[in-house]
């Protein structure tokens, strides 16, 4: 796989000729210098980018043969995020950014999981936030906001969860625990999980490390 991005005339190459696999249930860490292509090949891995050459293929699908509706369809099936900056909607409360990939996606609509609020409440309580589901990102903290985050990310039950450096805004006792919560929640629900981090500690809890360097992989 490769990825090229144009600058003015001339093409940039950001990943050269990766290649690998992932099993499912595989916790991997993708580790490098700034500027090594980590963001970008998670990206990729996620149907968000195309690659200029090479195949992506996601639960045997191939991510080329999909239209954009459809690799968002993939994804709402198959994947949960969860990013360094959080990305939480601020117009909506923790209980209703947490709702939101519910109401998008089928699962939110099963009678035997529950209405999307109460899959959310029950989240928001596994993370913590029982008496915060009615708060407003700008009121929450860091670490609280990374809470709604994963909560977010795993009430839709994932395949595979993506995580862009999770703890990359937080404080090093606050990051301990989101992390922690992060492997034990992968853990309950036998999810794929690939994480993007520059921390050796934290890509040293996976079971495989991938690293980068100026765009190619190492190991």
């Amino acid at each position: 796989m490769r990825s090229t991005e144009t600058s003015g005339d001339a093409g940039l190459t950001i990943l050269h000729d990766i290649s690998f696999q992932v099993r499912q249930g595989e916790s991997v860490a993708i580790v490098g210098a700034s500027g090594s292509g980590k963001s970008t090949l998670l990206g990729l891995l996620a149907g968000l980018d195309t690659p200029s050459a090479g195949t992506v293929r996601l639960d045997g699908v191939n991510l080329a043969d999909l239209d954009e509706d459809g690799r968002a369809a993939l994804r709402g099936r198959l994947l949960g995020f969860v990013f360094q900056s959080f990305q939480l909607l601020p117009a909506l409360s923790a209980i209703e950014n947490v709702m939101l990939p519910l109401e998008l996606n089928a699962q939110g609509r099963d009678p035997a999981l529950g209405s999307a609020r109460q899959q959310a409440e029950t989240m928001l309580t596994r993370v913590g936030l029982a008496h915060r589901l009615n708060h407003y990102p700008k009121h929450l903290s860091g670490g609280e906001q990374q809470r709604v985050a994963l909560a977010r990310a795993f009430v839709v039950r994932p395949r595979i969860l993506l995580a862009d450096e999770p703890t990359g805004n937080l404080d090093g006792a606050t990051g301990t625990q989101i992390i922690d919560l992060m492997f034990e929640m992968n853990a309950e629900q036998h999810a794929t999980l690939i994480l993007v981090t520059h921390d050796n500690g934290l890509a040293n809890r996976c079971g495989r490390i991938l690293r980068l360097a100026s765009g190619r992989l190492l190991d």
